[in-house]
């Protein structure tokens, strides 16, 4: 039997890959533009139907998104743990060290997101605590930490690298020519992945990145705008959503010029100055901190979600005594879900050289441990001074929303200009180095052929930079935390689906690829 990885070599196309994809360019465009205008047009109607669409969602369907999630990580521990994760994506060693690696995955995945809800999610656990405690109480506080690791962890890594190892196996070892989702189904639906419905699971795929990485930005806008208006004394509500639209504008500029230059001088290195000057932030926090009280509650937060993790997983709250999986489990599990075709895209063209099981448990595990470190300092910070009264983070939020409470509470470290400053750059390269990764993918699934070395076109790669500027900024106008939600839950619904297309695609693969002998250049020796 003929290697997979040497049959790649002889089907790859020579010369750059960079030839338009027009039923998915078009198709994508159109897709953006007619998610926009209606929204913008009638926003108060286009408030209704999400809201109404995601009641429907999260009531009616929400069982499957809890199920999927858990069969996703089992799944991929399986692969990781079995013969399957010697298997060697391409015959070459890694292209980027394990630093940055998993940098870009950590910065391309997460965004500006974690830091809003690193900080304040626990505030909404705390009030509103799950298996009906009650509110406010020790075991509340206790919910409260460990129900962010839980949402930000495993699971949701997971459901960004099974997309991931389709993707990667599919192009790198059976020799896939493009990175569009419909190659890594071919082996379920055959010829069909160039026919009508490829088009449409890759245009699905358009649908779930827009509307997921909008829901970041939506929440990152806000935050920076307040950052920037504290920092240089402006006035919020005078400058309003002009203020918001010069945001958008600018990390658009930045992510743009990031994508313009590519993975190796762009990307690359905006995720590593990032995941520099973030983790001086957080170490600053941790030390000018009370450190002692965010060490001992982040232990205490990832003992009780390891200890009560199969509880969390499997809670559907069938007798609906609070819409708590609703609004916040099903909620991530749908955005995680929606993000991760992107991802594997992303995953995929930054893993070449890489196992399977290094790929998995990288992704996994670095994910993990990023957002618990970012969970417990910025969110115990914030919980200790809600605690000894030095700071009202809870009245804030409800007074002044999120954004001027996660700004206050950065304004009681010692030099909070200085901070406030870090903080800024920070949150403004998160929120690049997510639309810089998004730009990049949507432009590589919308090439016709794209070798593992070669890279989309840079005209290509700027024009999804801008064009993913539209839906944030609609979304952004329509304002508040459920137009978000309600905007990530709708459109992750149909890539259900095509996640679990990729799985089977991918398990057949595997299987039908079990006689390749061990030492093949497909497999790490």
């Amino acid at each position: 039997m003929q290697e997979p990885q040497a049959k790649f070599k002889q089907q790859a196309p020579q010369g750059l890959g960079n030839g338009l994809d027009r039923p998915i360019f078009f198709g994508s465009v159109i897709i953006i533009l007619s998610l926009c205008l209606p929204l913008a047009i009638y926003p108060e109607a286009g408030q209704r139907m999400l809201g109404a669409a995601f009641d429907y969602l999260t009531h009616n369907f929400g069982i499957l998104y809890l199920m999927g999630a858990a069969a996703t990580l089992l799944f991929l521990l399986y692969l990781a743990f079995s013969r399957y994760g010697d298997i060697r994506l391409g015959d070459t060693s890694p292209d980027f060290s394990t630093f940055s690696w998993s940098a870009m995955l950590f910065c391309g995945g997460i965004g500006t997101s974690i830091l809003y809800w690193g900080t304040v999610e626990w505030a909404h656990y705390y009030e509103n605590p799950p298996f009906s405690v009650v509110p406010g109480t020790p075991e509340a506080l206790n919910w409260a930490v460990s129900y962010p690791i839980f949402h930000w962890g495993l699971m949701g890594w997971a459901l960004y690298c099974l997309p991931g190892v389709a993707i990667s196996y599919s192009y790198y070892v059976r020799g896939a020519k493009s990175l569009r989702l419909s190659e890594a189904c071919a082996p379920i639906i055959g010829s069909q992945a160039n026919g009508v419905l490829g088009r449409v699971i890759d245009l699905l795929f358009v649908i779930g990145l827009v509307g997921a990485c909008s829901t970041g930005i939506g929440l990152a806008v806000p935050l920076i705008g307040m950052s920037v208006t504290e920092l240089f004394g402006l006035d919020r509500a005078a400058l309003g959503f002009t203020l918001d639209l010069i945001v958008i504008f600018v990390v658009t500029i930045i992510f743009a010029t990031s994508v313009w230059f590519g993975l190796e001088k762009g990307i690359k290195r905006l995720s590593d100055w990032n995941v520099g000057l973030a983790f001086v932030l957080l170490l600053f926090i941790l030390l000018v901190g009370p450190t002692l009280f965010i060490v001992e509650l982040g232990f205490e937060a990832v003992g009780h979600m390891l200890q009560n993790f199969l509880r969390m997983s499997s809670w559907a709250d069938a007798s609906k005594t609070s819409s708590f999986v609703e609004s916040w489990t099903v909620f991530y599990w749908a955005w995680w879900l929606a993000l991760g075709p992107y991802m594997g895209i992303f995953i995929c063209k930054i893993s070449r050289g890489r196992t399977l099981r290094q790929m998995i448990l990288g992704c996994i595990g670095y994910g993990t441990l990023g957002s618990v470190v970012f969970f417990s300092i910025l969110g115990n910070y914030a919980i200790y001074l809600e605690m000894n009264a030095i700071f009202p983070v809870l009245d804030t939020m409800s007074s002044a929303g999120p954004p001027s409470a996660i700004v206050g509470v950065l304004t009681t470290l010692p030099w909070p200009k200085l901070v406030l400053m870090l903080f800024t750059i920070v949150c403004v390269i998160f929120a690049a180095t997510s639309y810089d990764s998004s730009s990049y993918t949507l432009a590589a699934s919308a090439t016709e052929e794209l070798p593992p070395t070669d890279h989309p076109a840079r005209w290509h790669r700027v024009f999804w930079a801008f064009l993913l500027g539209l839906l944030p900024i609609t979304l952004v106008y329509l304002g508040g935390l459920k137009p978000l939600q309600s905007a990530v839950t709708l459109v992750s619904v149909p890539l259900f689906a095509v996640i679990v297309l990729l799985t089977l695609s991918l398990y057949k693969s595997l299987r039908a690829d079990t006689s390749l002998p061990i030492g093949s250049a497909t497999i790490a020796d």
